[in-house]
């Protein structure tokens, strides 16, 4: 196995566990709302990407206003967008039956990715593919259930707003990669820190908006440290490991694999998040969750395998390498 394709797989594995800290978010902020959270997460964040940018060699090189241009699009895809979907989609069907729609997101990366790079004949994929999905369905089997379909507010809002969220988290991958792909020398430190600078800076411009909306609790429950001390702890610490070292890993992820194999990498997301809700609820996981966890981790590896031992035998369908991958980015997704 190469250093390059080792270091993607580690850092895909990596991104996965930091995004599924999000999943604790909600019982560590008190009577705060998630986009209080949001808000603090993504400051912090932009304070940590000036500073990347600040203290990187020859940054001003990469400032350019299309860059720029980019990363603020995608910063919005990625992560506002993407944030306020899913919120929206959670808070109107609940908090089971969103997440088992955003459990899509790697399948149809998986087959997107793939057929935009062709990186291996479809009967490779499959195997690993109906795994996650079968694993997925496990994990999230009572969403439909009559209790899990009873906090829903209203499934006819909710579910366009979770089939939303699946659509910008697809898009946010597969347009990334092909901006990385289009600036070979662009560091990935730089690239995040772009990227999130700009997530930070949107979500400022959204707080008056939502303030005005109902949607934030600071106002209301205080600023200071005695009322917000949880908020700001949880906030900076997900802003550091979640955000920003999940971000640099996704980016690093980005580089070295190819979208397909990514998509199904990240799928451990959910793994990660099932175990960390089992923790914070202090529970033994049902014998379905069991079963769903295993056949995900069993998929997981098979795409490793299959990727992997395609990979080292010539004369079929390659992972695409960097510079490959820059040079057919000209499908119209590139930025």
């Amino acid at each position: 196995m190469s250093r390059q394709y080792t270091l993607g797989v580690c850092a895909a594995l990596f991104a996965a566990f930091a995004f599924s800290l999000n999943f604790i978010v909600p019982f560590v902020i008190g009577g705060y709302s998630t986009f209080d959270f949001a808000l603090i997460r993504h400051v912090v964040s932009a304070l940590v990407g000036t500073g990347i940018l600040i203290s990187e060699k020859g940054v001003i090189q990469y400032l350019s206003f299309r860059n720029w241009l980019v990363t603020l699009g995608l910063a919005f895809i990625g992560y506002v967008g993407y944030f306020l979907t899913v919120t929206g989609a959670a808070i109107l069907c609940g908090p089971v039956v969103a997440p088992a729609f955003l459990g899509l997101v790697p399948i149809v990366l998986a087959i997107v990715g793939n057929r935009r790079q062709q990186t291996l004949p479809w009967r490779f994929l499959m195997m690993p593919l109906v795994l996650v999905a079968i694993g997925l369905a496990l994990v999230n089997g009572a969403a439909f259930t009559t209790e899990g379909l009873a906090s829903v507010r209203s499934i006819w809002i909710g579910v366009p707003l979770a089939l939303a969220a699946v659509v910008l988290w697809a898009w946010f991958a597969i347009a990334n990669q092909a901006a990385l792909a289009s600036r070979p020398d662009m560091p990935s430190s730089v690239w995040s820190g772009l990227i999130l600078v700009g997530g930070g800076v949107q979500m400022l411009a959204f707080f008056p908006v939502g303030a005005t909306m109902g949607l934030f609790q600071l106002p209301g429950l205080g600023f200071g440290w005695d009322a917000a001390g949880s908020l700001y702890l949880w906030g900076v610490s997900l802003a550091l490991m979640a955000t920003v070292c999940g971000v640099w890993a996704w980016n690093v992820a980005s580089r070295s694999l190819p979208v397909a194999l990514g998509a199904q990498l990240i799928v451990s997301e959910t793994a990660f998040g099932v175990i960390g809700g089992l923790v914070v609820h202090g529970r033994w996981p049902t014998g379905m969750e069991t079963t769903g966890i295993a056949v995900l981790i069993a998929g997981v590896v098979l795409a490793i395998r299959v990727f992997h031992g395609r990979q080292a035998q010539p004369g079929e369908a390659q992972p695409q390498t960097p510079e490959a991958r820059c040079a057919g980015t000209d499908s119209g997704v590139a930025i």
